[in-house]
């Protein structure tokens, strides 16, 4: 069966959107979707047809593209994605380009991301900053050996990795700047059970609390672990930014604020810590 027959029969019969069913396609040919409209007489095995069928069928279960595709895109780059660790989302490269403005005008910062994940934070700022020196660290041994292949792949050296529960298992030292995307989900809300969300690691999007217990941890450590002058910014949830600025000025942060996503959501709270 030619390429554009097989697709036209498999987004009807699926009711999947034509171009996740080009993108499966893609990934069982190893083609671009380029290629694909050039070669729209081309047969597919028996084989082909099979495995592609068995990604619609994972799709259709809600597995995340992100997951299935085995990668996102994220400020440009591309990352590898596993179930080890949450997706990379638009909404975060706002907490990236805050710290990519910091680092520029401070290009040999010592920069530290807690709770790295897919390494998305800490591999963007060391490749657009090349001068930051950067640790990324994470209590998941399999999120950071996701996160060390980001690296490397993305040829990123001066990023080092530490296997720690935030600021546990990090030896003392002055950091210019501290990032974080904790888990910032209430232990009961709904959306947990539902969409992308479903097949995400747990620990990763919840505090099995109020949402703010991750939160509340980083704030309270980070007064050892920031250099006089240094910043720290944290990502949270639609709701938490008030609460977040109360916390942060609470521990003597300075200069505390809140920024907006592009979508007008509070989506990131930080402020300067002065010793």
């Amino acid at each position: 069966m030619a390429l554009a027959i097989t697709i036209e029969s498999l987004t009807r019969n699926s009711g999947l959107p034509p171009l996740e069913t080009r993108m499966l396609i893609g990934q069982i040919l190893k083609v671009s979707r380029s290629w694909m409209i050039a070669h729209d007489r081309e047969p597919l095995t028996d084989e082909q047809v099979v495995q592609i069928r068995a990604l619609i069928e994972r799709r259709l279960g809600g597995e995340p593209m992100a997951y299935i595709m085995g990668e996102r895109e994220f400020m440009g780059l591309t990352f590898e994605t596993s179930p080890a660790a949450l997706i990379p989302r638009p909404e975060t490269e706002l907490l990236v380009e805050t710290a990519i403005d910091y680092v520029r005008e401070n290009p040999r910062a010592n920069v530290l991301d807690l709770g790295t994940g897919t390494g998305v934070i800490a591999v963007s700022i060391a490749r657009f900053c090349p001068g930051a020196l950067v640790l990324a660290t994470d209590k998941s041994p399999d999120a950071l050996a996701l996160a060390r292949r980001n690296a490397e792949k993305h040829r990123t050296a001066q990023v080092r990795f530490l296997e720690s529960d935030w600021f546990e298992g990090i030896p003392p030292q002055a950091f210019d700047l501290i990032v974080a995307n904790p888990p910032y989900i209430r232990r009961h809300d709904p959306h947990l059970q539902q969409g992308d969300l479903r097949f995400e690691p747990p620990m990763a999007l919840t505090d099995y609390s109020d949402g703010l217990a991750a939160i509340r941890r980083i704030i309270a450590g980070s007064r050892s672990y920031l250099a006089s002058g240094g910043q720290m910014w944290i990502e949270h949830g639609w709701d938490q930014a008030e609460h977040v600025r109360y916390m942060l000025a609470k521990v003597g942060f300075t200069q505390v604020e809140s920024r907006n996503d592009l979508s007008g959501i509070e989506r990131i709270s930080g402020g300067c810590f002065t010793i």
